[in-house]
């Protein structure tokens, strides 16, 4: 298959993320080979073409690790039949048990290949894992840092418990797939619902003091907003604190009260500064 027969270069890679690293990567080729793997995604599927304005072409894994590496370039040849550079990553693999790197892809490909060093910030080498240990921390800060943008998600509104709208605050309730998912607990976010950006804060994790199961959440501040139906992306922007179990409903009351009171000061000083 031809994929178009005017793109002369291409990046290929996970691209899991589009983070300050890929980027490097992108900013020398007409469009993007993206090798999609399955689950755990900072950026699931086509919604990498989201943070980027190059054309993305997709090849799936399961289709490709049995290919040799001479197999694999003819492909790429064969799919982009213009192809005149290629820029890969120092740590490229490709072809069956990974025996190909960069240095077999330049002896495969008579043309020009381009082999980007490694990016670091802050003494941090960049890639898509380091970015997902941090979010498992908590460390939304460091995530960020290295994504060189906020962490994002994206979900179905779903019926909650109830609870909140009665008896604590209204939340909008998520079913969110494929991501992998910060840390366990309160963080102040934005949410995105149609074209508008909202100040939001935001829950993740087990309710543990209610019925115990799995939520994604966030309480929009100052807005009611209709979300019936719809889709809204959460961009995270601090971590406020861990998960946690209350004694009662008017416990958890307070406890989320002081988490409003946090993220709206803290947006505060953001619109100050």
């Amino acid at each position: 298959m031809k994929y178009n027969n005017t793109i002369k270069s291409i990046a290929i890679g996970s691209f899991d993320g589009i983070h300050l690293a890929h980027q490097k990567l992108i900013e020398k080729v007409d469009a993007l080979v993206i090798i999609e793997r399955n689950g755990g995604y900072l950026t699931p599927g086509y919604k990498r073409s989201l943070y980027t304005s190059k054309a993305c072409h997709f090849y799936y894994l399961d289709q490709l690790k049995g290919l040799s590496p001479e197999a694999f370039v003819g492909k790429l040849q064969e799919d982009f039949p213009k192809l005149e550079r290629i820029v890969v990553g120092y740590d490229f693999h490709f072809g069956k048990e990974k025996s190909g790197n960069a240095g077999v892809l330049e002896s495969l490909f008579h043309k020009e290949v381009v082999i980007i060093d490694e990016v670091t910030t802050e003494g941090i080498s960049i890639h898509s894992r380091t970015i997902k240990s941090y979010l498992r921390e908590g460390n939304i800060e460091m995530a960020n840092r290295l994504l060189g943008r906020n962490y994002r998600i994206d979900g179905a509104v779903i019926r909650g418990q109830g609870l909140g709208k009665k008896e604590l605050v209204p939340t909008i309730n998520l079913k969110v797939e494929d991501y992998q998912l910060p840390k366990e607990g309160v963080y102040v976010t934005a949410a995105k619902v149609g074209e508008t950006w909202y100040d939001s804060v935001s829950f993740l994790g087990h309710r543990v003091t209610t019925d115990g199961s799995f939520a994604v959440e966030t309480h929009i501040l100052g807005e009611d907003v209709e979300v019936a139906g719809r889709h809204v992306w959460i961009s995270f922007k601090a971590f406020v604190r861990d998960n946690m179990k209350f004694s009662s409903l008017e416990g958890l009351k307070k406890q989320i009260a002081l988490d409003i009171d946090y993220a709206q000061k803290m947006i505060s000083n953001e619109s100050v500064g």
